[in-house]
Parts: structure tokens; sequence; C-alpha cells
């Protein structure tokens, strides 16, 4: 119905090119002003939450291993769009009151932090216990082995899925739209409420992401080459 529509009605293509065209400038805003930024915000501020969390797993205290533990099994075993309307919505009940942007940065951190943090610990413990004893005999302290041997090693064994999170967080930024940060697909919402044509403007969205995605693969597959190279 829709596509015969476009081929048998020039008038009503000649308006759906219209609306394509004059929908892709603020779509496009809204990705470089909000979504990438909010993207790239939130993973470097989950990523350093997930390396202390992560340090915390492997710790011998059992406090920090107790916090560790209740913070990821919290955030992975609930939805995000929970997490964040809890943030939005939820703690104005209790008086504290954040403006919308930073509550999703805050959101998409959190969950950032947990689900890399698993990603972190895996590369941590895949790095053989003798590099450990080996670090001890030379007199290196604990910090030391991890900040100058284990990290590096754990660095290039986790590059590649901490990728996939960073690809996959630049989609869920569509979630920001529902505590009204006005990122790329809040934009379409509100120019799709205007025109009413809701399947070109999500598609036209869709594709943004999309292609904001594909290119990002191909940085993540360079990057894993240059890695092999150092990995043997």
């Amino acid at each position: 119905m829709f596509l015969s529509s476009i081929f048998t009605d020039p008038e009503r293509t000649a308006r759906l090119m219209d609306i394509a065209q004059s929908s892709l400038q603020p779509l496009l805003k809204g990705a470089i002003f909000y979504s990438i930024p909010l993207t790239i915000i939130s993973f470097i501020l989950g990523l350093t939450l997930a390396i202390f969390t992560a340090l915390g797993r492997i710790s011998h205290v059992k406090f920090f291993q107790g916090i560790a533990r209740i913070y990821v099994s919290a955030i992975r075993g609930t939805p995000l769009l929970v997490q964040l309307f809890i943030i939005f919505y939820g703690l104005p009940n209790i008086g504290v009151t954040i403006d919308p942007y930073t509550s999703a940065i805050i959101g998409f951190s959190l969950n950032v932090g947990a689900y890399a943090s698993e990603i972190i610990r895996a590369a941590i413990l895949s790095t053989p216990k003798g590099q450990w004893e080996a670090g001890y005999s030379i007199g290196m302290s604990y910090s030391q082995i991890l900040k100058r041997i284990i990290l590096p090693q754990a660095a290039k064994v986790s590059i590649p899925p901490l990728s996939n999170t960073f690809i996959s967080l630049v989609k869920d930024t569509s979630l920001a739209s529902l505590v009204l940060v006005t990122e790329m697909f809040r934009r379409a919402q509100e120019i799709a409420a205007t025109n009413y044509e809701f399947l070109l403007v999500y598609t036209e969205a869709a594709l943004l992401y999309w292609v904001i995605c594909f290119f990002l693969s191909i940085i993540q597959q360079m990057l894993e080459k240059k890695l092999d190279r150092y990995v043997s």
C-alpha cells in the first residue's frame, strides 16, 4: 500500500521527498550534538567504572567483592529503560531532580559499567598466572603488576568485545528520548508527529543509526587487525 502509492502518485512521491530532505538536517543535528556525545561520554564514564568494578570483583577483600557483585547483579538484572525511568522520574519523589541529559548519562554509564566490568574481569582472569608469579618474583607489588603487566595484556583481549559494547550503546541512546533528551530518535518522533509520515521518518532515522554503526564497525575491524600484530 505504501510502496504502491509512491509509484502511482507523483504528488505524494514529491511530498515524501521533501519530507525526507527537510528531516535529514534535524536528524543529523540530533545525532551529532546529542546521540554521539551522549555515547562517548557515557562510554568513557562507564569504562572507568567498569575497571574499578572488575578490580573489585577479583579483589581479596570481601567488602569490595560484595559491593561489585551487587552492583553488577542489579544492573544486569533490570532493564535499561527501567533504570532510566528510576533516575529521571523516580528520584524526584525523594527530592533528587536531575536534568534529562545528565539522567541519560548516569543511566547509560551505570549500564555500560556493569556489562563492561565482566568483559574486563574475564580479560584479566585470562592472563596466565605465571605473569603474576613473575612479577612477584622480581619484587613488584600487586598494584605494579596490575598496572605494568596484567592490564596492558587484558586491554588487548577486551578491546573487541568493548567495541561491540560501544556500538550497542549508540543504538541504546534512542531510549534517551523517553526521558526527554532531544537526541536523534526524539527528533524523529517530533518530525513524524507533525507530518504523520512515521514509516518514512523512522526508516530515515534507522538508516542513520545503521550508517553510524557501520563506520564504527569498520574502525573496530581496523583496530582488531592492528592489535593482532602484537598478539602472539
